[in-house]
């Protein structure tokens, strides 16, 4: 497991990574009440909330921020295995700092965190949704940066601000536009479906047919939840996908880019170039 501990202000950030042949666990105490926003990369370990005789399950992590209050009776454990790798980056504050925070940002928590500034219980769960293309692209890049030593923490300093910024001003325009929740389900249970279909993605038509929603409103609400369109969401999907081909197997370029649904080679590292910055031939393995 590789660790990043670091302090910006009175927020503490906690970078882990993951990988296991067996499948392993890893749990986590805090030392006091925090609250704490989650950003789950594209290792899709499965995270136990414990609490008193209260037990939270989260089977699917890849992708979400996860908003949240605890205290010291709560335990996270994350169970890492070679199919679902840790990649998490923790945003987290200490209850008695918010009234410290720097630009008054302890009032966009009381606002658009109520429910956590004032929690009922040792844990309470706050807003949860998937990242948009902004926030993905700064997960991606934390965990795929390749500067080292004081570099890498001036650039992971700079990029959690960010990050935070992007989660406070999605949460917001949620508010401002709440979809139903019935369209909300049907909404993640497209982009299930195009995530467990990444070579072989259906048709809009047949997409829309599947989840019981019209075209229309699959198109414009996607968008509206996800922050990017229907298949441009795939399109990134496809290629952290390869990413992570390419990292953690002994593919060629080739084999990766097939499996993730491209044909033309030229078309494939353009596009990861264009999201990642750099081509696939320059991975470090």
């Amino acid at each position: 497991m590789t660790r990043d501990i670091i302090d910006i202000n009175d927020f503490t950030i906690l970078i882990e990574e993951s990988t296991a042949q067996e499948t392993t666990t890893d749990s986590c105490i805090f030392d006091e009440p925090v609250i704490a926003v989650a950003f789950y990369g594209s290792g899709n370990v499965d995270l136990t909330v414990k609490y008193g005789e209260k037990q939270k399950e989260f089977n699917r992590t890849k992708g979400i921020a996860l908003s949240f209050y605890a205290d010291q009776q709560v335990e996270f454990i994350h169970t890492v295995s070679a199919a679902k790798p840790l990649a998490c980056i923790l945003i987290a504050t200490a209850t008695r700092n918010l009234h410290n925070l720097p630009n008054k940002e302890g009032e966009i928590f009381s606002e658009l965190l109520h429910q956590l500034v004032n929690p009922a219980d040792h844990y309470v769960e706050g807003p949860q949704f998937y990242m948009t293309p902004q926030m993905q692209m700064v997960v991606d890049q934390v965990f795929n940066i390749q500067y080292q030593g004081r570099t890498r923490m001036m650039f992971f300093r700079s990029q959690m601000t960010t990050l935070l910024s992007h989660f406070f001003g999605h949460l917001s325009e949620m508010k401002e536009g709440e979809l139903k929740q019935e369209e909300r389900e049907q909404l993640f249970q497209a982009k299930e479906i195009l995530c467990q279909n990444l070579e072989t993605p259906p048709s809009l038509t047949e997409l829309s047919r599947q989840i019981g929603l019209n075209s229309f409103k699959l198109k414009r609400n996607f968008k509206e939840l996800f922050g990017v369109p229907v298949f441009k969401y795939l399109q990134n999907e496809r290629l952290t996908k390869a990413h992570e081909l390419l990292r953690n197997q002994q593919l060629s370029i080739q084999e990766a880019a097939w499996q993730v649904g491209y044909d033309s080679l030229s078309s494939f590292s353009n596009a990861f170039a264009k999201k990642f910055g750099f081509r696939p031939s320059e991975i470090k393995r």
